[in-house]
This record gives C-alpha cells, structure tokens and sequence, in this order.
C-alpha cells in the first residue's frame, strides 16, 4: 500500500537509546508514552485529530528487514546485541487515543502508547510524523469547510505537496468535509470522490477556445466543467454555452477577482439562458478567502496550496514524551517545556442540551463521572494487534458532530482562546 517501509522512517537517536537501555537493563520496563500539544497555532481555536488510522495502518509493517538490519549495523547506528533484537523487532504494546475526528485542545491526552521502553520510544518520529501532518491538514481544512457554509469543496493540492504527502493530505481534506479530491491515488486507496476536468494548456493546444471547448463536450459531454477564464471571462462564459448549451453543469474561474467575477458570471449565465449552470472558483484559496466569498454566487470552491500546507500551519505542534515508568509518574520539569506526569484519562463535559463545557483529563486515575460526559478515548492497538477501526466516512460524521456541539464563538476564524478550557487534574 505505501512505497516506504516505515521502519527507518525514524530518526538516529531513537536507536541509539535502544541500544544504551538494551545494554544497561531498563529497555524492558513498561512504560507509557502521551501524545499531546502546549499550543495550538496562533489564530486557532481547535485542533482536529487526523491520521490515526494511517498510523495504525503502517505499525503493522513495521518490521527491520535484514536489509536495513544490515545498513544500521554497517553504518555504526547500532551494535551486534541491538541488531539482534530489531530483527525480533515487533511491537507488543497497547495504543489508545482520540478518535479521527475528535476536536482536541492544549493538554488533550490524544494518543497513547503503552509497553516497553525498547518498543514504544522507536515510534516516537513516525507518530508524530504522521499526526502532526494530518492533524495540520484536518484543522485548516474544517475551518475552510466551515467558512464554506454548506458548499462543496475540491482538495486539488497534490502538486503543492511530496508525493505520499499530498495522498495523506486528500485523506485529511476529506475526514474535514471536503466533498472531493483531484488525487487520483487518494481516490483509490482511501474511496474518495475524485474529480477534475481540464486546464489552461488544454485551451492553449487548440487553435480557438470554442474548439477547446467542444472536444471536451464531445469527450464527456455538458455534464463537465468549463475553464472559462484563459482568455476574456465573459467572451468564454459566451463560447461555453454556445458549445455545450446552457445545460453545461459548470464553469471554472481561476483567477482574478473572484467576488466581482462571480457576480457577474451568474449574470451573464442567467442571461443566456444557464441558470442552472454552477460557478467553481479556485485559485489560491484559504478559508478566510472562501469566508470573504460567502454571499456571492459561488456554489463550489476548489483549494490547493493552503490545504497541503496547513493553511500557514503546516504542522500540528505535537509532542511524544514518557510520562509514567513502571507505574509510577515522570514530569519534565524544564521552565518552558514542563510536562504533567502520569497516563491520563480524559472526558468532554456536556451541557444538557448537548453544547460542550470542558474538556476534564485526569493523571493517573478517572474523571468523576458526570451527566452528559463522553469519554474521548478508544483502543488502536492491543497487546500489538489493532482492533476494528471506524470508517473514513464514520470519521467525518464524528468531527460533522463535534464541530456542532462546541459553542458557536469556536468556530469564528479570527484569533482568540481555545474553544474549550482543558481541565488538569493531577494524580491524587
């Protein structure tokens, strides 16, 4: 399924405390390792928790061929006792967490990972890899697809983005709410929607752009989509339903003012009989962008760059690090990166009429259970074997759902505090 194996999608250091913890006897004590973040990007009011999934998905090939066995051993990495072990490398621990989905906040406790210090402490880079790219991607696109009101959104970023990058990035999109991808790999892999038609060097091969026009007619009918903008906008808008007949499902604009050019479009299609006949607009669109065109006559936004970069955050911020050994509590303690010790459980409050309050994590014990409480936390992984995972379309429901019980102020796009407070309660 992927082109990597996910084995040395790892960094240095990690097996280098391997081998120290194989050497001094501490590489078997059971440990717990959180995944969390002490911020979000500035401007954000919610994180949106993306990739799990995938990271369970590529924990079951996470195994050291002799190949790579024999690299790290060539290279001085490692040493004769540790390469033995990676050959016998499988992880046999446990992993819980947030659902895809689920909103999370400064200090939510969003994944777990629980074993020994050896088998946990070597996924450290590909979790946070995976979830602090997914995540990124998920947060910027519900926002857009907030900002969207209702309207169809195209992700279309795949050459903004690495390769494998850009087929995660589709997924994300469309855990978040975007309608379609133009990845035609993310299509096949994940079961999205794809959709796509022609671009301006399609216009250009042929000598006028009704002839353009009509060999596309002619290939998949007046149920496509028309790039009217390589030329005049009006004069294309003429020549595509000329060509197609006002039956033609949409046109495409790309570039300019959209506001104005939207406008103007839907008169002029009007005017041609076309009222049927949707307006697309792309175009280096983010939500603010997509917001700013809320009362025009847009029935369809196309976004690229701004959804495989993270919107201007293209990473979630989040952290992996040891929090309990042996059962017993671990904090680091440093002035500006101070963690709280202890594995956590952690629920969502609840108003009775279903908006949510809080969010409440305990350290090392359970939260008192309240009316209206939702536990935020599910297995991945036990005793090494993942369990049944919901569906990709289960998966936007849930974030559909959590988006519409949060207060309404969380979802505004400007600056301001996380949507929910995050209640610490530490181990009694």
């Amino acid at each position: 399924m992927h082109n990597l194996r996910p084995a040395l999608l790892t960094d240095h250091y990690e097996l280098t405390m391997v081998s120290a913890a194989l050497r001094d006897g501490t590489a078997d004590r059971r440990c717990v390792f959180e995944v969390f973040t002490r911020r979000l990007p500035p401007g954000r009011r919610y994180g949106v928790v993306a990739g799990t999934a995938r990271l369970v998905d590529l924990l079951r090939e996470f195994r050291f061929d002799s190949a790579e066995v024999g690299f790290l051993r060539d290279t001085g990495v490692v040493d004769g006792p540790t390469a033995d072990w990676l050959t016998n490398y499988r992880f046999s621990g446990d992993i819980d967490g947030y659902p895809e989905g689920e909103l999370y906040f400064p200090g939510s406790p969003i994944l777990t990972v629980s074993g020994t210090f050896a088998e946990c402490v070597l996924l450290e880079t590909l979790t946070l890899s995976v979830l602090n790219h997914d995540s990124a991607i998920a947060a910027a696109a519900a926002r857009m697809v907030t900002a969207a009101r209702g309207r169809t959104l195209i992700e279309m970023g795949s050459r903004r983005a690495h390769e494998e990058g850009a087929v995660a990035a589709a997924r994300a999109a469309y855990l978040a709410g975007f309608g379609f991808t133009s990845n035609l790999a993310a299509g096949r892999r994940y079961g999205i929607p794809t959709a796509g038609t022609a671009a301006h060097a399609f216009t250009l091969l042929h000598d006028d752009e009704s002839a353009a026009f009509a060999s596309q007619v002619a290939a998949l009918g007046n149920h496509t989509t028309l790039l009217v903008d390589t030329y005049d906008i009006a004069q294309g808008i003429r020549n595509a339903i000329a060509v197609a007949g006002p039956e033609l499902r949409a046109v495409r604009i790309d570039s300019g003012d959209l506001s104005v050019l939207a406008q103007h479009s839907r008169e002029l299609l009007d005017s041609l009989g076309a009222t049927e006949t949707k307006i697309i607009v792309s175009g280096d669109l983010d939500e603010y962008a997509i917001a700013a065109l809320a009362a025009e006559p847009v029935d369809m936004y196309g976004a690229g760059t701004a959804v495989v970069t993270g919107s201007g955050a293209p990473t979630a911020g989040l952290v992996y690090k040891l929090v309990e050994v042996e059962g017993r509590s671990v904090v680091k303690r440093s002035e500006h990166k101070a963690t709280v010790g202890g594995r956590k459980v952690a629920v969502r409050r609840h108003k009775p009429s279903g908006t949510a309050t809080e969010e409440v994590v305990v350290s090392q014990g359970v939260p008192q259970p309240q009316p209206n409480d939702r536990p935020l936390q599910r297995a991945y992984v036990s005793g090494g074997e993942p369990v049944e995972l919901p569906t990709l379309a289960e998966s936007r429901a849930h974030l559909r759902q959590c988006l519409i019980s949060i207060p309404w102020e969380g979802l505004k796009l400007s600056a301001g505090d996380p949507t929910l407070p995050v209640t610490m309660v530490p181990a009694s």
